[in-house]
């Protein structure tokens, strides 16, 4: 069916908005941390698979980073295997581990990889194993009280944090066609495994390759403030501020962490994004309103 006049109108002035976007994003890299909904709803899982297509297409280098929390808990409960959890991170048991390792890289890792190659892509799905990508140590995780003279230092298993990032890998795949899809889970010196955030593993890599920028895709509109407006552009600063001042807490602190300790890095922005809107990723990329939160290292 043709477009009416009013539909031409629109599609032309968002195509004319995109133009100086691609121009400066291009032969950028982004990474994408891939997780929420966006990932379990079939309409939104095949619009970001097009997304990331789209950005390949035209010269922009996507990395995408998934999670896969809800899969590992839905399989850990198939399996009798009791889930646990300690300040949002799952206790990780050397069973629980190689459940970890089955779904996140293999179910969820190969669906996403499949996803964007049916759509016309060149994915390839790796793991923190493969080329030590991701070299990791256990994370010791402490918990104080008023109550308690000295903090105590819980075993959580194996959960790790990312000490070193084989960017040769990435390097490899980014240049050529292939988008690099990656399950967070990383390996020691001594060949253990490792269960990592993903929005911690997707931060360290946008460190480390200096990448545009850091989008983090989540379940809701946008970092808001007290009276729920989104809010949109803000300097790290201004982000400190709302973190001090507690309009930013509880689970989202983790994330937001991530944001701004890879923009000080020297990412050149962040965005909290809501992966609940088809086609976000572009919408955010490419267009002046966005749909979600920017975070950049600008003076407020």
């Amino acid at each position: 069916m043709p477009l009416t006049r009013k539909e031409a109108v629109i599609t032309t002035k968002v195509l004319s908005e995109a133009l100086p976007y691609l121009q400066k994003f291009s032969g950028k890299t982004i990474v994408v941390k891939y997780g929420g909904n966006a990932m379990t709803d079939d309409t939104l899982k095949n619009s970001f698979a097009r997304d990331m297509v789209m950005l390949k297409l035209i010269g922009i280098n996507p990395i995408v980073v998934h999670g896969g929390g809800p899969q590992i808990g839905d399989l850990l409960d198939k399996l009798n295997i009791k889930s646990e959890f300690v300040n949002g991170m799952r206790v990780t048991t050397t069973e629980a581990m190689d459940v970890v390792e089955m779904v996140l890289g293999g179910l969820v890792n190969k669906d996403i990889v499949n996803l964007i190659n049916q759509n016309g892509g060149k994915a390839i799905g790796l793991t923190g194993k493969d080329g030590q990508l991701l070299h990791a140590k256990k994370l010791h995780v402490t918990k104080k009280s008023p109550e308690m003279q000295q903090p105590e230092i819980i075993d959580i298993g194996h959960v790790g944090e990312v000490t070193r990032v084989n960017t040769q890998v990435l390097d490899m795949l980014s240049q050529s066609d292939f988008i690099p899809v990656i399950a967070p889970i990383g390996v020691d010196a001594e060949g253990a495994s490792y269960n990592i955030n993903a929005d911690l593993v997707a931060g360290k890599v946008a460190e480390v390759l200096r990448a545009e920028k850091l989008i983090l895709l989540t379940n809701i509109s946008g970092l808001q403030d007290k009276s729920g407006e989104v809010l949109t552009g803000l300097s790290t600063q201004q982000v400190d501020e709302l973190i001090a001042d507690e309009t930013i807490y509880g689970g989202m602190l983790p994330k937001i962490q991530c944001a701004l300790d890879a923009v000080h890095a020297g990412v050149t922005s962040a965005h909290i994004i809501d992966g609940r809107v088809p086609n976000s990723t572009l919408l955010e990329l490419f267009t002046d309103e966005g749909v979600g939160t920017l975070i950049t290292n600008k003076k407020a």
